[in-house]
């Protein structure tokens, strides 16, 4: 399996693909994307979601950039200071474009906030993945995370 995981990264890099911290500019196609996660939003309402993702030191909203300039794929990881657990990092929301995907963009976004995560002290990284996202599971899987507990989510509109 390690030998598919890098064989996957390998593709993502020999692409030229750049993970960068997200910028004002990457709004439009941040909407997109939501969209294709399942969470239609309005380019006006992201913009505004990302400016109160604060503060940036626990905090980050990471894209893939093509050489282009194209962006394929975000990821969004936060601190999680807990009181049951040691300081963690959570992926909020992974997305890469569907056109784009297995070429390892989602795994090198991953490592990018694996690495974060490290450097901001967290002793691990979680992340939760809807039920029917099977392959996002086997995904996460393969590097590495293991599924630990299952759980339902409630909300409650406030």
């Amino acid at each position: 399996m390690a030998k598919k995981q890098r064989q996957s990264t390998s593709t993502a890099e020999q692409a030229g693909l750049k993970i960068r911290t997200a910028k004002s500019s990457d709004v439009a196609r941040i909407t997109e994307l939501s969209g294709q996660l399942g969470y239609p939003a309005t380019p006006a309402e992201i913009a505004q979601r990302l400016r109160k993702i604060k503060p940036a030191s626990q905090h980050a909203v990471l894209v893939a950039e093509l050489p282009g300039g194209k962006v394929i794929g975000w990821l969004h990881v936060s601190v999680s200071p807990l009181i049951e657990v040691e300081l963690r990092a959570e992926v909020n929301g992974l997305i890469v474009d569907d056109e784009e995907r297995s070429r390892g963009t989602g795994a090198l976004l991953l490592r990018a906030a694996e690495q974060w995560a490290r450097s901001r002290g967290c002793k691990s990284m979680s992340v939760r993945s809807n039920v029917i996202r099977e392959r996002a599971h086997q995904f996460y899987l393969r590097h590495a995370y293991e599924h630990y507990k299952t759980q339902k989510a409630f909300r409650k509109p406030l």
